[in-house]
């Protein structure tokens, strides 16, 4: 759940992000392996894309400037954020890193084969592995190392059920890092200073959004 800071520059980031994986293949694979074919696939990820400039304030909560600096790397950012903090976060859900991912996770639930209960084991097992690995970050959101939520899709995919471990591993990379990540941090948004804190909010290559296709492909 990071500040959103110079959407811009993360779609310009995750343009030249979609290029490269783009060039090796990655995404296609990722999409192949969810039945989706390659204009379906791409027209996803431009969706995606463009949605990552739209964040939907939800609600405003009172909240405190943290108790110890932010960490040296986003300091200098900080200093240049658009919103200052006036004691007050707004909560907001970004369409393209959480919106748009969530409702390709809801048609691979209706349309992919796998069983509900498993669906939700997947989900439950990722939820609690996201929310022990993550930590807030003072001044900008909680952070997660990206490989440990997509890890654990991934295992609880193919162990759960391997036919289906593809559409599994998404949503339950999906929604476990928007539960377990997100949801179940909100306490922690009220400590650290942050006037904005949008679910989803780097955009398209946010952890929800990444943890996704990165869990498919190991899947």
């Amino acid at each position: 759940m990071p500040m959103p800071g110079g959407p811009f520059l993360f779609a310009l980031f995750g343009l030249f992000l979609l290029f490269v994986l783009v060039q090796v293949g990655a995404l296609q694979l990722a999409f192949d392996k969810l039945g989706l074919d390659p204009e379906a696939g791409m027209t996803l990820l431009f969706v995606s894309l463009m949605g990552s400039l739209v964040n939907v304030p939800l609600f405003r909560m009172q909240a405190q400037a943290p108790d110890e600096p932010p960490p040296e790397p986003f300091r200098s950012l900080l200093k240049h954020r658009q919103v200052p903090f006036e004691g007050v976060t707004t909560v907001a859900v970004n369409l393209g890193g959480c919106l748009l991912p969530l409702t390709f996770s809801a048609y691979l639930m209706l349309h992919a084969g796998a069983a509900v209960f498993d669906y939700l084991l997947a989900v439950i097992t990722v939820s609690a592995v996201s929310y022990y690995a993550s930590r807030p970050v003072p001044g900008i959101g909680i952070g997660m190392p990206i490989i440990i939520a997509p890890l654990a899709a991934a295992m609880a995919g193919i162990l759960i059920d391997p036919a289906h471990s593809p559409a599994l591993a998404y949503v339950g990379g999906t929604l476990g890092v928007l539960i377990g990540a997100d949801l179940l941090r909100l306490k922690d948004i009220r400590k650290m200073g942050s006037p904005v804190a949008s679910i989803g909010g780097a955009g398209t290559f946010d952890g929800i959004f990444i943890t996704g296709i990165i869990a498919v492909l190991l899947a």
